[in-house]
């Protein structure tokens, strides 16, 4: 991404000044929307990289490669019209079951997008946070999304969930494992179990509910992404492949979340 104009302000993680997004080519502003009507936290299936590189008889890899550019192209338009909170399904536990030369490709390309931009996103005071499982990850994944973590950990702008080798089943496994070692331990009551505290238990505790479920690609699926926080989230599919995606196809995400009369169960 290019630079974007520097403005003094209060430091956030130790940066200082705080940059702002740099505007879109095309000159295009996001929608003016009351607040009450932009999600707080939208999840990104991230779908379409391996049809867009066949349809331009590419390898798969160059479909992964282009969707960098998107997904923070998609940052900066989050945090232009006030999101606080991205996921972006970076690599899912069903992933493995992928080519070895093509799981191999993506555990590198994820551990260089973060090293690339790490210090980018901190500019922009985005925290990045890691949710996922560290059974059979890279190490040098593992290493690189930690220092991420380290870096950003006081920024406040927009957090950004990089979920790699996540799996909501997976999740929810996990979670009902270790509460139940605190039950036998005797830390939990089992008669105090309820959602609130089921949910410590989950990979980012402090996770938002997702308010914009938005995947690309034109297919109609969840692919057992954060299947606990999406319960009341407004599902918006788009046909158009991750790497074609900007900040303009995110906006007009929400201008059709914003349509929405989200109930949450009453009448």
């Amino acid at each position: 991404m290019a630079s974007g104009t520097w403005t003094a302000k209060p430091s956030i993680g130790g940066a200082g000044v705080i940059r702002k997004p740099t505007p879109h080519l095309s000159g295009e502003k996001p929608p003016v929307l009351p607040p009450g009507q932009i999600p707080r936290h939208v999840a990104l299936v991230m779908d379409g990289n391996g049809r867009w590189a066949q349809e331009r008889g590419l390898p798969r890899t160059a479909g992964h490669e282009a969707g960098e550019a998107a997904l923070f192209d998609v940052v900066e338009g989050a945090i232009e019209i006030g999101i606080k909170e991205i996921s972006a399904f970076a690599f899912s536990t069903e992933n493995w079951r992928r080519s070895p030369e093509e799981v191999k490709f993506l555990m590198g390309f994820n551990r260089d997008v973060i090293r690339r931009r790490r210090d980018e996103m901190n500019e922009m005071g985005v925290r990045v946070r890691w949710v996922g499982r560290p059974k059979r990850l890279w190490k040098s994944v593992i290493d690189e999304l930690q220092a991420a973590e380290e870096l950003t950990a006081k920024n406040k702008v927009l957090t950004l969930n990089m979920c790699v080798n996540y799996g909501g089943r997976a999740e929810i496994v996990d979670a009902a494992a270790a509460l139940s070692r605190d039950v036998q331990a005797g830390k939990v009551k089992p008669d105090a179990i309820n959602e609130k505290v089921f949910a410590r238990y989950l990979d980012a505790p402090s996770m938002s509910d997702v308010d914009l479920f938005l995947r690309t690609s034109g297919e109609l699926r969840t692919s057992n992404f954060l299947p606990w926080q999406s319960v009341y989230a407004e599902f918006v599919f788009m046909d158009v492949l991750w790497p074609d995606v900007d900040r303009r196809v995110l906006w007009r995400g929400i201008e059709e979340y914003s349509q929405r009369n989200r109930r949450f169960g009453k009448a």
